[in-house]
């Protein structure tokens, strides 16, 4: 517990953190990857290049700043990280470095403004909000070692499988190379996928959805190829996965893990909202809603730029055909020819709240999962808001850092 004193100094910081809370991350990336270059062994380096993780952290600190009065409104945030620090493998002493290169990037970038008094509350403060983070992980490492088919670290899979999707998206069926069980996971989970490519100086991980129910004998991920856009460069490990892993090659992986999980065992109807790529984890839920011959509703609606670049359209077509209770709807926002020819569409353009209105059975009772690009999922929080849904009853996933939390929609 931080006593008064201590949170009250700590509020006082919120105000210069707004304006300054990035520049004391891309700090702190720099110093403490000087002095601790193992450290890019587990790092996002796409993420640090782009800004993203320094934005994502800047907004965590600045978060807790706020509510350093009541942690519990910040758990949420704290229980979906703690997820991926334990798909990564991040040990407790990691924390004390982390400490030490945040509190002294407060510093270096603060000058004279962070006083002794500021510095020793923020030292206190990260040494009970690490406790919360380390606590957690704790918890996550045991359940996934100790189920049945866990393990601890990375483990050897191979690729069984490789099977192009689309122009953009192939899928790799993998298996473990001891040949044993693997973890079950829920759909909506993710692996965390590591390999060092030729010419790289350090490993590097990628988090991946798994696209396929569980319950099989292989894990499933399915990888969009990232090509280089204005000053993006190509991604590292999607286009060396695309471009190089060939059937028969070795991967490593952690155990499943994620937070943004489906409830089969939930009765209301199910709306899967999706953008892009972000339909991957969707796939893991209306597989594993039809294998279970739930009889809930479920709407699969997706949007994407047309269907040269819409993957498992044809599966998730069959499942709708065989199913009753499945209903799919896609949106394009620039169709071809043979899309309007084919019909393989149902509305053109961009989804609204107009549309979705009509297009969903009960659309205020309904429970919706929703995945794609940051301003997708902006602009459909927006939408669902305006229909009149209940937050509490929109579940969602950000891939990669958190930049932001979804505004509400009338902040938007």
């Amino acid at each position: 517990m931080l006593n008064e004193n201590t949170i009250r100094v700590i509020k006082s910081t919120v105000p210069v953190l707004e304006v300054h809370g990035e520049a004391i991350t891309s700090h702190f990336y720099k110093t403490m990857f000087a002095h601790h270059p193992e450290l890019l062994n587990i790092f996002n380096h796409a993420n640090q290049k782009q800004g993203r993780q320094q934005a994502a952290l800047a907004n965590m600190v600045y978060a807790a700043a706020l509510h350093i009065d009541n942690l519990a409104a910040v758990l949420p945030a704290v229980r979906q990280v703690a997820h991926k620090h334990r798909s990564l493998g991040i040990a407790p002493e990691q924390y004390e470095i982390v400490g030490t290169y945040l509190l002294k990037a407060i510093k270096d970038v603060l000058g004279d403004a962070a006083t002794e008094e500021i510095i020793s509350a923020w030292a206190e403060a990260y040494n009970v909000i690490a406790g919360v983070f380390i606590g957690l992980e704790k918890d996550l490492y045991t359940a996934s070692e100790n189920q049945n088919g866990g393990w601890e670290g990375f483990r050897s899979f191979q690729v069984a499988k490789k099977v192009k999707e689309n122009d953009l998206i192939t899928s790799f069926y993998l298996m473990p190379t001891d040949g044993n069980l693997i973890a079950t996971y829920q759909p909506g989970q993710y692996i965390s996928l590591r390999m060092k490519p030729a010419g790289n100086a350090y490993a590097q991980i990628r988090q991946y959805s798994l696209s396929e129910a569980p319950g099989k004998p292989y894990y499933r991920i399915s990888v969009k190829r990232e090509s280089a856009v204005m000053e993006r460069p190509d991604g590292v490990i999607s286009t060396y996965l695309h471009d190089h892993i060939t059937e028969g090659d070795l991967v490593e992986l952690s155990a499943p893990a994620g937070d943004f999980t489906l409830n089969p065992e939930d009765s209301r109807d199910v709306v899967l909202l999706s953008g892009g790529v972000g339909l991957t984890p969707m796939i893991s839920m209306l597989n594993t809603l039809v294998d279970r011959n739930v009889q809930r509703s479920v709407t699969f609606v997706h949007a994407a730029l047309n269907g040269e670049v819409h993957a498992f359209r044809d599966h998730v077509n069959t499942l709708a055909e065989q199913h009753e209770n499945v209903q799919a709807l896609y949106c394009y926002a620039q169709p071809t020819p043979d899309d309007r020819e084919q019909s393989r569409f149902h509305r053109e353009g961009y989804i609204d709240a107009a549309w979705l209105s009509q297009m969903i059975r009960e659309p205020l009772e309904s429970d919706y999962y929703l995945t794609g690009s940051v301003p997708f999922m902006q602009t459909m929080y927006a939408a669902l808001g305006e229909i009149g849904v209940s937050p509490e009853n929109i579940h969602y996933e950000f891939f990669g850092p958190k930049t932001n939390l979804i505004p509400a929609p009338e902040a938007i």
